[in-house]
């Protein structure tokens, strides 16, 4: 299932892996490793980024639709939250 800012964090992974190829290149001709780790912290963040959106995406839609529902589709939204907070 496609979510309204799929395309967005797409676009954020897409970024993310093109710096980490540089980081790559930048490794094979010998950078400094605070270079290295400076662009690696940045990769990091990026992700950590698009994983918060991609979680945040999924808790104001799919979760807050499943919740509305009575008996055990709620339940199983409310058992999916817990789940999915422990990737925050």
């Amino acid at each position: 299932m496609t979510h309204e800012h799929h395309p967005e964090i797409i676009k954020r992974l897409k970024r993310a892996d093109g710096h980490l190829q540089m980081i790559i290149k930048m490794i094979e001709q010998g950078r400094s490793c605070v270079q290295l780790a400076q662009q690696l912290q940045a990769v990091e963040s990026a992700i950590m980024n698009a994983k918060k959106a991609l979680i945040h995406e999924h808790i104001d839609h799919c979760l807050d639709q499943s919740l509305k529902a009575p008996g055990r589709k709620g339940n199983a939204a409310l058992r999916e939250f817990r789940a999915v907070t422990k990737y925050l």
